[in-house]
């Protein structure tokens, strides 16, 4: 597994306007940034759709699906940001996902900002509730899930579409699978997989009420709190996530690459890295990254 690389001095023709990480895991490229309290940004170039928008990168800028999981400010403040530039550069209005709680505040902070700016802010809005999907393309489908934090919030979990033959029609000739799709019998069924799960900002509830995120290629979750000295009740209710969660539930994650992500301001690199490495299991210790 590739290690994690700072670029954002390094990528071409961009305007260096925001700190980029970048991470390869197989035919995915996971880049942005996150630290609680600051910005948390994120995309997947190939996968064309990025989750949250605390700042924007200008090299983000071609991405045209984002997706918001609530609206503190180190995770929206640069959805209008994102918005002009898209206009100016003369390119498509994006599609901004967001809880439908949140549509009308949004659309309405989008016009306030418009009589500031004197542009118009172009994009699409869609809200999402708790189990609602969103077809991207014929192969990649997003879901939305609640988490558990102190504003209204979701998580998505990127899914790979497939199709594959029924198991009864699996060994027939050619010949007989072109007849019976002709004659209108349906061969195929759906077959999912799960890509990437990301959580945003949520304390324990919203990891464990969804199973499908333990099976995620990908899965990028907070990890605001590390050391053992801070009170988790505390960390809980105001929806966040102690390192000690992830090392209960160690036998659960069935990820490829877990990226502990949103790390409070109050820990050093160096400090961080140490506890991690102190206190993740070591079956987890090969599959966890710290976005630092």
């Amino acid at each position: 597994m590739s290690e994690l690389s700072e670029v954002g001095r390094f990528v071409p023709d961009a305007v260096e306007n925001a700190p980029i990480l970048r991470l390869q895991h197989g035919n995915l490229t996971i880049e942005g940034y996150s630290r609680a309290a600051v910005q948390t940004y994120w995309r997947i170039p190939e996968l064309k759709l990025g989750f949250d928008l605390g700042a924007h990168p200008w090299s983000f800028m071609n991405t045209p699906n984002w997706f918001v999981s609530h609206f503190h400010l180190d995770h929206a403040a640069a959805l209008p940001v994102y918005v002009a530039r898209r206009r100016m550069m003369k390119m498509a209005p994006p599609r901004i996902y967001v809880a439908q709680q949140a549509v009308s505040l949004v659309e309405r902070l989008l016009r306030l900002w418009e009589r500031l700016d004197r542009g118009r802010m172009r994009c699409e809005l869609v809200g999402l509730e708790p189990g609602d999907e969103v077809e991207l393309t014929r192969h990649l489908v997003v879901s939305a899930f609640s988490t558990s934090h102190t504003v209204p919030s979701l998580g998505f979990l990127v899914w790979e579409r497939r199709k594959k033959l029924k198991p009864e029609y699996q060994g027939l000739p050619g010949e007989e699978l072109a007849r019976l799709r002709r004659s209108g019998v349906e061969i195929t069924q759906e077959l999912r997989i799960p890509l990437v799960a990301y959580l945003g900002d949520t304390s324990p509830r919203g990891l464990d009420a969804h199973p499908a995120i333990y099976e995620a290629k990908i899965l990028i979750l907070e990890v605001t709190f590390l050391a053992p000295d801070h009170r988790k009740e505390i960390i809980h209710k105001y929806g966040h996530i102690h390192l000690d969660d992830i090392v209960e539930r160690a036998d659960r994650f069935n990820n490829e690459l877990i990226i502990g992500a949103h790390v409070s301001t109050r820990y050093h690199r160096d400090r961080a890295e140490r506890l991690i490495q102190r206190r993740v299991p070591e079956t987890l210790r090969d599959r966890f990254r710290l976005w630092l």
